[in-house]
């Protein structure tokens, strides 16, 4: 819904009904909205195999939605009890709403850290350093996925087996995998002035001397348009900047027992953060961190 002008927050995906995993009262896939979806806590599935054939039933009766996903180890909840997809310039701040102040310090941060990465990646002779200096969305992209500092976008990825992988790295009794519904996917970056997003394909936004973005099949969500500074940010409530109004399922498994088959084992960190590969990007986003702020 419009705040202010033509600025709008992502479309809740719940407008209409859809079908859903979401908790154990059955062991079906059924029609829900968006708000009901979040407010349950997750639909328990014991194996890699059961759920890669209750993801591609969500796939197959939510044909109108590109499914994506995102693993985490927590089901972080809003005051009303929702799912929280929260992208990192938007989080709270010590459990509370950022302040003014906090996220005009995190959009300075930003706009520093996007300067300097344009003067690395010139100097380190990447391929598409003219796309780089014309695209903020692709400044966005490596400087999230590189976690340089807090930025507009979401991670996610295509990659089921990628999305558990990373929400089974804490090695707790519980992890999560949220999937989310998004717009056909067109190119390196999609706009959808429908839905309210941007969804970048980060291996076409990276160039090939980054690896981690190939291997991982990450994508990342964001805004359209995109909130450039504080000021814009303004024009929106802070229950509207979150993805999880893009929630289609929700996901729970226990990791010591989801990998058990030799058939689909998880990938392991060094799989997800390869070590013994060069990743001249790498190399160019630690240099940054190092300037740059601690992430509060």
């Amino acid at each position: 819904m419009a705040r202010c002008g033509f600025i709008e927050a992502v479309e809740r995906i719940g407008n209409q009904k859809i079908w859903s995993y979401f908790d154990d009262s059955v062991d079906k896939v059924r029609p829900a909205g968006n708000l009901a979806i979040r407010a349950a806590p997750g639909h328990t599935v014991r194996t890699y195999f059961e759920v890669a054939k209750k993801v591609a039933e969500l796939q197959f009766l939510n044909r109108e939605h590109v499914l994506l996903f995102r693993g985490q180890d927590t089901d972080y909840r809003t005051t009303k009890g929702n799912s929280l997809l929260k992208v990192g310039i938007f989080r709270l701040a010590k459990g509370k709403v950022p302040t003014a102040g906090i996220l005009a310090a995190r959009f300075r941060t930003l706009r520093t850290a996007e300067a300097s990465l344009v003067d690395g990646y010139s100097a380190g002779g990447f391929v598409g350093r003219d796309r780089l200096k014309r695209q903020r969305i692709l400044r966005w992209a490596i400087l999230q996925h590189y976690e340089v500092c807090r930025t507009p976008l979401l991670d996610v990825t295509a990659s089921l087996r990628i999305a558990a992988s990373f929400a089974s790295m804490a090695g707790g009794n519980d992890a999560y995998v949220f999937v989310l519904g998004v717009p056909n996917l067109s190119g390196a970056v999609t706009a959808s002035s429908e839905a309210n997003l941007q969804i970048v394909r980060l291996s076409s936004a990276c160039p090939p001397e980054a690896v981690r973005p190939h291997i991982q099949e990450g994508y990342l969500l964001g805004e359209y348009p995109e909130i450039a500074d504080f000021e814009q940010n303004a024009n929106y409530s802070h229950y509207e900047m979150d993805f999880g109004r893009r929630l289609i399922a929700k996901l729970r498994f226990v990791p010591a027992m989801f990998w058990t088959s030799p058939n689909y084992p998880k990938a392991t960190e060094e799989a997800l953060y390869p070590k013994n590969h060069r990743d001249l990007l790498l190399s160019v986003a630690e240099n940054l961190k190092v300037k740059l702020p601690a992430i509060e």
